[in-house]
């Protein structure tokens, strides 16, 4: 049983990083596109991270610099293996959202802990517009999934799916809870309008300023793992999830495609902008969607 859990999860590990870091490039080549310019080969993220991990030296301020790396590295591949990916799961039944939040939140504190290690001042900046941000995203969002929660009466992300699976998807019952879990998640990975706490142009990229080598290798693993996760979210508790993998990898993709196509249109805002942004229309629509659906509920 041990021996298959960990089978399962190497599959679901190299599956996630091949699938993820392909279509984080071809989504550089559909933003290229979109701003008329040719814009790299599909493959090049490849290209990019087995150069960072084969390099020889990585800087290094010290124990917590990097001890928060592998934090934050071994956190988001832990959180992954609660999510269940069509009908391929790797602990069968045990795919909790409560657990998956609190796992998930290990790797941002690590990635939080390594960058303030590294004593520069534009990493600082970086994570405390970051934390700064999370408290505009994560209020409506955790809203429309309690409620959600409430009215199926699970935490389980595989039961709100095969909720969905008998009732239809909640994108039709709950379209306005999809609507801000939806621009929550472009928040949480960091998509325009919300990509203030990275900015290369004002502070170099904030908190990977003092990465490079096979640290910056694997904070680019880390980020596309989280990806997985939180696009992976959207799909199982809006859309469904997915008969097999296949369909859940469809729906993936045409989520993560229309993430990037909008954020290309969109400029930043400032951290004060998105946090009144979420606080405004976030919280208004979700309290609105919550209320709209209890109604419902309890009639």
């Amino acid at each position: 049983m041990i021996l298959n859990i960990i089978f399962r999860g190497l599959i679901l590990i190299f599956g996630a990083f091949l699938f993820q870091v392909a279509l984080s490039g071809f989504s550089r080549k559909v933003v290229a596109r979109i701003q008329k310019r040719y814009g790299p080969v599909f493959w090049q993220n490849f290209r990019d991270i087995f150069k960072f991990l084969f390099k020889e030296t990585s800087i290094s301020h010290g124990f917590i610099f990097d001890f928060g790396v592998l934090m934050a590295f071994g956190g988001t591949m832990a959180t992954l293996i609660f999510l269940p990916y069509g009908s391929f799961e790797v602990i069968p039944g045990q795919t909790n959202f409560i657990v998956v939040i609190y796992l998930l939140a290990i790797g941002l504190l690590g990635m939080a802990m390594s960058a303030v290690g590294s004593a520069n001042p534009n990493a600082s900046i970086g994570i405390s517009r970051a934390l700064t941000q999370m408290l505009g995203y994560e209020l409506p969002f955790l809203i429309v999934v309690l409620v959600m929660m409430y009215i199926n009466k699970t935490s389980s992300i595989g039961g709100l799916v095969q909720s969905q699976i008998q009732n239809g998807w909640n994108l039709w019952s709950m379209p306005i809870g999809a609507g801000v879990s939806f621009v929550s998640v472009m928040g949480m990975l960091g998509k325009k309008p919300f990509d203030s706490p990275i900015a290369p142009a004002e502070i170099a990229s904030g908190p990977l300023v003092e990465y490079s080598g096979k640290y910056l290798g694997i904070l680019m693993l880390q980020h596309d793992f989280a990806t997985v996760i939180e696009v992976g979210l959207f799909v199982n508790l809006f859309l469904g999830g997915g008969s097999n993998i296949l369909i859940f990898a469809i729906k993936y993709i045409v989520v993560y495609i229309l993430m990037v196509i909008i954020s290309s249109f969109l400029p930043r805002f400032k951290v004060e902008e998105s946090v009144k942004f979420f606080w405004k229309w976030g919280l208004s629509l979700a309290f609105l969607q919550a209320v709209i659906s209890l109604g419902i509920y309890l009639i």
